[in-house]
């Protein structure tokens, strides 16, 4: 399995390890500061505080990985990573090809 993500993301053994701790660092840290922001709000478990919270997420996990990364040296890695996410969910625009005139 990590040979797989070694060769599709074209990168080697120690650079892997990183990026899968980039990815679980910056996961808890936005599950922990999106609590921390519910509990500020202090809204009831319901319909609304879920919303809420998986919109936390949605915006809070791109930018904490991107920070997370930095300390790992991956920052490029995330932001290219992050870029293509946008494009395939249609919120970045796709990368135009550049005319040779």
């Amino acid at each position: 399995m990590f040979e797989k993500l070694q060769k599709k993301w074209k990168v080697n053994s120690w650079q892997l390890t990183f990026i899968i701790c980039t990815f679980a660092i910056g996961g808890s840290l936005t599950g922990f500061v999106a609590k921390k922001i519910m509990n500020v709000l202090s809204l009831h478990e319901d319909w609304l505080w879920a919303v809420i919270y998986i919109l936390l997420i949605t915006i809070l996990w791109p930018l904490a990985v991107l920070v997370v990364s930095i300390p790992f040296g991956q920052f490029r890695f995330f932001l290219r990573y992050i870029k293509k996410i946008g494009v395939k969910i249609g919120i970045s625009p796709k990368k135009e090809p550049e005319e040779n005139t």
